[in-house]
């Protein structure tokens, strides 16, 4: 299991910290609360809530990817904030002009994507962008790691990637012409019949299962990213602690910017697909409408 596997991985110093601290009242909560709920749920399966997710205990009662995310949700608020600081026309600093570039991108990219109406959609894009960045460099710094190697958290930003761009779909079009939006074009009666169930049935399938994939191919590559800094740092010690690092390093920021990149690509894709621009369409009617009476 990805979560089993996941859990081989040492705890940064913070984490021990604040179990110490927090970990008894959470550990208790837990245990009179969320373990008997989950115990029912696995019954019927012949498991137990400990096969999941591990043993309970105080020292691990607030999990690692928990603390980090949480740090990581803190870091791209305090960065967004350092780098606006006071903005200016005449005299932008360099931090502005970092907050500046990295808006025109996503703009740019937004634009590309789904097309000019997207840009309403840019502050969930940005904030997807800028949370997933942060994430996947955290693992870069000593004392931390990057929570997107947790397929907790993975899962969680792919369940609300999808939860958000259906909400946009249906918010749009209506549950009818978004679930409509499903069965392909249209085709003829006699061949729809026999065609548009089985396309409605692989397109809603293949719907479902995007938050796994979106959550597998981020987890996958950041948590390979760490081990395979780890395996090859630990390979002839102290050798492999002075130069590898800085080339590992360097490939780990590559590896965060491109999974960035496609996990924020992905989303605006699957925007795109459900999301249209309404009011052009209408000025397109009416200009038509317009030049056909004046003819």
């Amino acid at each position: 299991m990805f979560l089993l596997a996941e859990g081989a991985e040492h705890q940064p110093l913070i984490v021990d910290f604040i179990n110490h601290y927090l970990g008894e009242p959470v550990y208790h909560f837990q245990m009179t609360y969320t373990r008997p709920l989950w115990e029912k749920f696995f019954a019927p399966f012949g498991a137990k809530p400990e096969d999941l997710f591990g043993p309970y205990s105080p020292e691990n009662a607030i999990p690692w990817y928990t603390i980090m995310f949480v740090i990581a949700c803190l870091l791209t608020v305090a960065i967004v904030w350092l780098l606006k600081d006071k903005l200016s026309e005449d005299d932008p600093h360099p931090g502005q002009l970092t907050l500046e570039a990295g808006f025109l991108a996503i703009r740019e990219l937004v634009v590309s994507v789904i097309g000019e109406h997207g840009f309403k959609y840019f502050p969930v894009v940005a904030t997807f962008a800028v949370l997933i960045l942060v994430s996947n460099l955290m693992g870069q710094f000593p004392m931390f790691m990057s929570p997107t190697a947790s397929v907790n958290v993975t899962y969680a930003l792919g369940v609300s990637s999808f939860i958000y761009y259906n909400y946009v779909g249906i918010s749009e079009n209506g549950i009818k012409n978004h679930l409509a939006h499903f069965a392909g074009p249209k085709l003829p009666v006699m061949i729809a019949i026999f065609i548009t169930p089985l396309i409605f049935t692989i397109e809603l399938i293949s719907n479902f299962i995007r938050p796994f994939t979106l959550g597998v191919r981020l987890f996958a590559n950041m948590f390979s990213d760490e081990k395979v800094f780890v395996e090859i740092t630990n390979l002839a010690p102290p050798i492999t602690h002075f130069v590898l690092p800085l080339i590992l390093t360097a490939l780990g920021v590559f590896v965060a910017l491109v999974q960035t990149l496609v996990f924020t690509l992905l989303s605006m894709i699957y925007i795109s697909e459900v999301s249209h621009a309404h009011d052009d369409e209408h000025a397109h009617d009416a200009d038509g409408e317009t030049a056909a009476a004046h003819a």
